[in-house]
């Protein structure tokens, strides 16, 4: 049951400093190509279904790097516009210890998805030849022209019989003063567009302004999150509750809320190797559970084990196989494969 699926969003260079240097003690970088988009549909093409990206990229050999990368992840660049002259870039600084991980961006609106005209894409071809669509809330934060084509893309996917899989992330440093008033008709506009949500009680508490007499995160959970899978009809509703440890360990719970059931993955502990991209891992996990019609017990443990595979490997793109989270999900990793 291999599926059509594409994601609205930035490609972005990721500059990153060697081992646990900061920026100011290191003299060399590393660069690959990323984005919540990006590490969304390459997912999902390394799990069987077909990946595009709906994105634009300069017409310059820097866009050409990128699309050569893409490609290697196995993204179909059909759906890629090519317009601007600049790419967004940030730099990683890798966390030790009590210090944690440091991300610093450049100026990202002057990249060339973020100066896209309104004419950019075309969203009933696009809708037409997809079956599900990805979008995210950090590209929902970044500017009018881009919510606009977030907004026109979804609901052509709606209206030509697509899911639509709105991902909250949201990041206060991207919406200013005041941001989470400024954000939640935009957010709203969103839930009310899809069929899969990722969020937690913090988007319900803090954008939707929801509220719950529970003190606990996870009593907040149980109260809000039928709330809102109710008052925007939305089918799936899933997210993670992480935790680091006092050896530096993590521990990761997923969730998904489905049929007015939760349900909920055994709690994964593990070592990280790299932050970055986990989350983009769980969430195609959930939607690759999807789409093959899993239990919703299967589909959460499956993205929690996504989740935990990703943190295991440099760079933001997940590349585990079906088969590998499969494995990881019975807990019967050897310690070296012959």
């Amino acid at each position: 049951m291999h599926k059509h699926v594409a994601a609205f969003g930035e490609v972005m260079m990721r500059l990153q400093v060697p081992g646990y240097d900061t920026l100011a003690q290191a003299d060399t970088l590393r660069y690959t190509f990323s984005g919540t988009g990006v590490n969304i549909v390459s997912a999902l093409a390394r799990f069987g279904h077909t990946g595009y990206l709906v994105t634009m990229l300069p017409d310059n050999p820097l866009g050409e790097a990128a699309i050569a990368y893409l490609r290697k992840l196995g993204i179909s660049t059909t759906f890629i516009q090519r317009g601007g002259r600049f790419v967004g870039m940030y730099f990683l600084e890798n966390g030790f210890g009590m210090r944690p991980s440091r991300v610093t961006y450049t100026d990202r609106l002057g990249s060339s998805f973020n100066q896209a005209p309104l004419d950019s894409y075309d969203p009933v071809e696009i809708a037409g030849n997809v079956d599900i669509m990805h979008f995210c809330g950090i590209t929902l934060a970044m500017n009018d022209t881009v919510r606009g084509h977030m907004k026109r893309l979804a609901a052509a996917v709606k209206q030509a019989g697509g899911k639509v899989v709105f991902d909250c992330n949201f990041r206060p440093a991207l919406w200013g003063d005041g941001g989470y008033a400024v954000a939640k008709p935009h957010y709203e506009e969103m839930l009310d567009l899809a069929d899969i949500v990722m969020m937690n009680e913090k988007d319900a508490l803090h954008i939707l302004g929801l509220e719950t007499q529970a003190t606990e995160r996870k009593e907040q959970l149980l109260d809000l999150i039928p709330q809102v899978a109710s008052k925007f009809g939305i089918a799936v509703v899933a997210g993670t509750h992480r935790s680091i440890n006092r050896d530096n360990s993590h521990s990761l719970q997923g969730y998904i809320y489905k049929k007015g059931q939760f349900e909920f993955s055994d709690t994964l502990n593990f070592m990280v190797y790299d932050r970055i991209g986990a989350g983009d891992a769980y969430a195609s996990g959930i939607i690759h559970g999807e789409i093959w019609n899993f239990s919703a017990k299967r589909t959460v443990d499956f993205a929690a084990a996504a989740a935990a595979l990703a943190h295991t490997v440099s760079g933001d793109t997940p590349n585990a196989s079906e088969a590998e989270v499969m494995k990881a999900m019975t807990q019967m990793m050897p310690d070296v494969e012959r």
